[in-house]
């Protein structure tokens, strides 16, 4: 989406300055779009890490860990090892880890996403985790299904 927005932001301006009769507020959406897509690519959270080891998970950027969570903290794991994609709840949101795929959309994604299911599956007691088809249907049919 970000690349998507500077490219009609690129789009709107060069046209608008190259036909140069055109509107102000084409210039102004155009190099908005520019901007805010630019900063969205630099932001930090296009750099963030997830280390997955025997202790647990954690999420870090190039400065410092944002969050550690321990095998033992995770409450459940609502896993979907065909769309390769998992909910790991660590009891409160933010610590919680959302590993999208198809029904499970994010505004990131994760490299080799089948690795990390298995490597979080192989970690979670069975009996903390729920196989579903799709986390969405899971999401879909409410707190029995999952």
């Amino acid at each position: 989406m970000a690349l998507t927005a500077v490219g009609v932001g690129a789009g709107l301006t060069g046209i608008s300055l190259a036909v140069l009769a055109a509107p102000l507020l084409v210039v102004a959406t155009g190099a908005a779009g520019m901007v805010l897509g630019g900063g969205y690519l630099m932001s930090p959270a296009w750099r963030l890490v997830l280390v997955i080891d025997d202790q647990g998970y954690e999420v870090r950027t190039r400065k410092a860990t944002k969050f550690r969570v321990a095998w033992s903290e995770v409450t459940r794991v609502v896993a979907s090892p065909t769309t390769s994609s998992c909910y790991v709840d660590a009891g409160t949101p933010e610590r919680s880890l959302l590993v999208p795929g198809d029904g499970a959309p994010a505004p990131y994604d994760l490299e080799d996403r089948p690795a990390i299911v298995a490597a979080i599956l192989a970690h979670v007691p069975a009996d903390k985790v729920k196989t579903v088809e799709t986390l969405e249907q899971a999401r879909k049919l409410g707190p029995q299904a999952q």
